[in-house]
């Protein structure tokens, strides 16, 4: 049913990424060879909440820059990129259904880049496009849109990933999924909200299956397959609730996605303050333009 591989990093300095395939009937199969241990993620999560002793912030506004791929001919509108951006802004701001998440995407800038191989191969190029190219440090979601493989939507690398692989940071979609692009059930802009979920630290709902602790946010229903399409009361796991074939970390047609959980909203910010703001607050520290703490 689903194309999905995982590649974690080998060593520190290995550039991977979250791979994100459409759900459509094309008789693959899943397969996630060595993907990190909710489990061992969330540890480690909870001991530098600890160390930090400081609450997650209420509300959090991104720095955000789009870097537009381009093979000289094919690229998104202006307008679509806007589009995009608000789209990203409405689900996280909860308008589309589900809560308010608290995070805030404001649009720094958008740069254009006429590389035909980087546009037709932004993963086989992930590592040269992203040192040319990225903005920030480990706050500033770096948004790359260039032409993907035909069953792949996006990929992005994980908040607590940033230490080990800061120049690979950021997200990758296919330009045919932003808003009224030619991707057929994923042309609403769901792909760029479902990979930025990963780039603040969420798993797919559907992450271990039945077991052990699934994806890690507790009012997220246990859930063993990716969706395919809309299907109301689908039921793939015994434990309490329906598979959350709404949710944006599902694998729904972009019509069906609408929302985040409490619990997810609660992640991101606990992932963006022992990840992100602290990350970014070492680095400005140690370059002199804030003072340590």
């Amino acid at each position: 049913m689903i194309g999905h591989i995982v590649v974690p990093p080998a060593d520190a300095s290995a550039a991977t990424s979250e791979g994100c395939w459409p759900a459509v009937p094309d008789g693959h199969g899943r397969a996630e060879p060595g993907h990190a241990s909710v489990a061992g993620v969330l540890g480690d999560l909870g001991q530098r909440l600890h160390r930090l002793q400081a609450a997650p912030p209420a509300v959090v506004t991104v720095p955000t820059w789009v870097h537009v791929l381009t093979d000289g001919q094919l690229r998104p509108t202006d307008e679509a990129v806007r589009a995009q951006v608000a789209v990203i802004n409405a689900a996280y701001a909860g308008q589309y259904g589900g809560v308010d998440t608290g995070m805030r995407f404001r649009l720094d800038g958008v740069t254009v880049t006429n590389r035909p191989q980087w546009f037709a191969n932004p993963l086989a190029n992930d590592t040269a496009m992203k040192t040319r190219l990225r903005q920030g440090g480990s706050d500033t979601l770096n948004l790359y849109i260039g032409q993907l493989t035909p069953l792949m939507l996006g990929y992005s690398t994980y908040a607590f990933w940033y230490q080990a692989m800061p120049v690979s940071d950021g997200v990758v979609i296919d330009w045919r999924s932003l808003p009224g692009g030619t991707l057929a059930n994923f042309n609403r802009g769901a792909t760029a909200v479902h990979e930025i979920g990963h780039w603040l630290g969420l798993f797919h709902t559907f992450e271990n299956g039945c077991t052990g602790t699934g994806d890690g946010v507790d009012d997220t229903p246990f859930q063993d397959q990716p969706t395919a399409g809309c299907p109301e009361g689908k039921d793939t796991c015994a434990q309490p609730g329906l598979d959350a074939i709404h949710n944006y970390m599902d694998y729904s047609f972009d019509a069906c996605m609408t929302e985040f959980t409490q619990g997810q909203a609660v992640r991101m910010h606990e992932m963006w303050t022992a990840y992100r703001a602290v990350e970014n607050r070492e680095a400005a520290a140690a370059e002199g333009t804030e003072p340590a703490r």
